[in-house]
């Protein structure tokens, strides 16, 4: 364990080994993508899978592989074609832009902003060849002028200006409102082109059991369960009454292997004003994260294990360590093992802008509720090793305790 290699774009490098299976995708896509150029309509590959699927790894390898034909391969189709790789996240763009720094066939600019892009295409009155979508579920569904958006659909823009589009996505991991999601929604446009879809099923991240996994997923649907008895196999999974000894656990875990940290969802005080907001909970007190204007991911910069994440600095990235706090948004329904999301505790005022194309209160609030656990399904899905939690509602920590109680488990001495 003391040899665990941290850096992010080690993670998603376009020279770690594919399975068979990934090794396979990335040449059927590359088929797909030369196949399509050569046809007079825009064609979309769409890759399916949830957190941990591994799905930036292959994307990561795709594109380099089309940039190497693009740049080198005068016998390809590929050759001479203008491509873009998208991703609508700063903190995984810079990712994306180390990893070109040393690969010749690469450039920093290959890697932009979705927005960057249309905006700088239409300046141009230019169109690309090959658009690849990293996170397409982050992709603006509606216009957002604060970030100088003004069409009604990044997606359907970037099919405009493309011939062929690959994007991953996954409905799990839809956050906001003004990047609103659905399969139905993405298959609307997707189909009305020639399209082919893939779907990942394996979850690479976490060592984690795939009854744990399940167990994770049955919480964000709601429903509190037993825990599993592989749990704890092979995976640090622990449930904690008081999120002071978490956070000295955790403190613990990044002092020993690095890159551990503690993550939350929304429900407590948070504006990015440049002042620091606090999270607390008895004994705890910590300071949420800060923005981060450096080259290096939030999670890489040994001061914000002082600072508590969000979905905003860790969304697609691995952690060796997590220790999580579920907040006042998520509660036990009393009497019940259901959950209930509380949305007059949320606090993150940027997700829930109004849509013109939602009208329906019930729908609203429904799609609210989803995106307030797709957050936490975000928080749960990055700890490679170890995934500890706290829950802020007094009735489902109880509960939370009682079931590690009940499955045999208990915490290790040292933090007792």
């Amino acid at each position: 364990m003391k040899n665990i290699d941290n850096a992010a774009t080690n993670k998603i490098s376009p020279f770690k080994k594919l399975t068979t299976e990934q090794e396979q995708l990335v040449n059927d896509i590359i088929s797909f993508t030369k196949h399509h150029l050569t046809q007079n309509h825009p064609a979309i590959y769409t890759v399916y899978g949830d957190a941990g699927t591994g799905k930036s790894v292959i994307l990561s390898q795709l594109f380099v592989r089309i940039q190497k034909e693009a740049r080198t391969q005068q016998n390809s189709v590929l050759y001479h074609t203008n491509n873009y790789f998208l991703v609508n996240h700063p903190e995984i763009l810079k990712v994306y832009k180390e990893i070109a720094g040393p690969i010749k066939e690469l450039y920093k600019k290959d890697f932009t902003r979705p927005t960057s892009l249309i905006n700088q295409l239409d300046k141009q009155q230019q169109t690309i060849d090959v658009a690849v979508i990293d996170e397409a579920h982050l992709l603006l569904s509606k216009p957002d002028h604060y970030n100088n958006f003004y069409h009604d659909n990044q997606l359907v823009e970037i099919i405009k200006r493309a011939k062929v589009v690959i994007i991953v996505f996954d409905q799990y991991q839809v956050l906001r409102m003004k990047s609103l999601w659905t399969p139905e929604r993405l298959q609307a446009i997707t189909n009305q082109y020639p399209h082919k879809d893939y779907h990942l099923t394996h979850m690479f991240r976490m060592n984690a059991s795939d009854d744990l996994v399940k167990w994770f997923n049955e919480f964000t649907n709601y429903k509190l369960t037993a825990l599993p008895a592989s749990a704890r196999d092979h995976y640090d999974f622990r449930i904690y009454s008081d999120a002071e000894e978490m956070r000295k656990a955790i403190v613990q875990r990044n002092k020993e292997v690095g890159l551990s940290r503690i993550l939350s969802t929304s429900g407590y005080p948070s504006t990015l004003d440049g002042g620091k907001h606090y999270i607390e909970e008895g004994r705890f007190k910590m300071p949420w994260d800060q923005y981060n204007y450096t080259v290096t991911p939030w999670a890489e910069l040994p001061q914000t294990i002082g600072e508590v994440g969000s979905i905003y600095t860790c969304q697609g990235f691995d952690l060796n360590y997590t220790g999580i706090i579920i907040g006042p948004p998520i509660s036990q329904t009393p009497q019940t093992n259901q959950l209930q999301v509380n949305l007059d505790r949320y606090t993150d005022v940027e997700a829930f802008k109004k849509r013109d194309d939602l009208t329906d209160p019930a729908e609203i609030k429904s799609l609210e509720k989803r995106m307030i656990m797709n957050s936490l399904n975000v928080l749960f899905k990055r700890g490679v090793y170890g995934t500890y939690l706290y829950a802020h509602d007094p009735l489902l920590r109880h509960s939370l305790t009682s079931l590690f109680k009940k499955a045999g488990f208990s915490l290790p001495k040292e933090e007792q």
